[in-house]
């Protein structure tokens, strides 16, 4: 990319995370809703000693709050955005000028990760600053690149799932409709123990959610004995990045469906 489409891609990036904090809806969902998710969940079960040699149990929302906040972010706001930019002309019109069709598009995923990076960060300290969360400095190589790989996979899935949205009103219930109940099944809310259906587990491993999450809580676990790079879900995770590509590639539309 030359030197101007870089400066491009910043100028829009710049507008478009000063936009999403112009609009209280998609600031509340994105930023402020995953941390209420957080103190409700350490409210309703406490913050005792997971084992009597810790870690405490916050320790086991804060990674799975934060792979909600990742979807949010990369999935459920982009998918919104796009198709409200798309059912409104924007993209249309974009085509027409300077700059590049994919520059734009750049721009509203570098957009989400930097709220994925702020949200990754402001949890962390709320978790350590709040609840005694033990931050593991040797894990946060591992960390980033989970979120990387997450925020990747779910900017091209927020981006194919458009293809599905007929018009800007659906969007929302839509994208709600299969991520709420997928919350629940994937480690998000409440980790899986031994005690969990197994059934529940199976469902929870098709979907990347899950894999999200407990790549992420591999980071916070002073305790486990599995290795900190948890390459396997990292590969489940590529796979759907891949998959979500090729659909973005091929169908992607840029001119209203109504």
């Amino acid at each position: 990319m030359s030197t101007r489409g870089l400066q491009q891609l910043a100028t829009q990036t710049r507008f478009d995370f000063a936009l999403l904090w112009r609009n209280p809806l998609a600031s509340f969902f994105t930023v402020v809703l995953p941390l209420i998710f957080l103190f409700v969940l350490t409210a309703l079960f406490g913050n005792d000693l997971v084992t009597p040699f810790g870690p405490k149990l916050a320790s086991r929302f804060v990674p799975g709050i934060m792979a909600l906040a990742v979807v949010q972010a990369a999935f459920v706001n982009l998918a919104i955005v796009t198709v409200f930019r798309r059912e409104r002309s924007i993209l249309k019109r974009v085509r027409g000028t300077p700059m590049r069709p994919w520059t734009f598009m750049g721009a509203q995923v570098a957009t989400s990760y930097a709220v994925i990076g702020l949200m990754a960060v402001l949890m962390a300290l709320i978790g350590w600053a709040v609840y005694d969360v033990e931050l593991l400095w040797r894990t946060v190589p591992s960390l980033i690149v989970t979120l990387i790989i997450g925020g990747a996979m779910f900017c091209a899935l927020g981006l194919a799932f458009t293809n599905v949205v007929p018009n800007e009103m659906s969007g929302p219930p839509l994208l709600n409709l299969i991520v709420l109940p997928l919350y629940f099944v994937s480690d998000v809310y409440v980790p899986a123990t031994d005690d969990t259906p197994r059934a529940i587990t199976l469902i929870g491993d098709i979907f990347p959610i899950r894999h999200l999450a407990v790549a992420l809580q591999r980071s916070f676990d002073p305790l486990s004995d599995e290795s900190i790079w948890p390459i396997a879900n990292w590969l489940v995770m590529a796979a759907w990045g891949v998959a979500a590509a090729l659909i973005v590639t091929r169908w992607f539309r840029w001119t209203p469906r109504s």
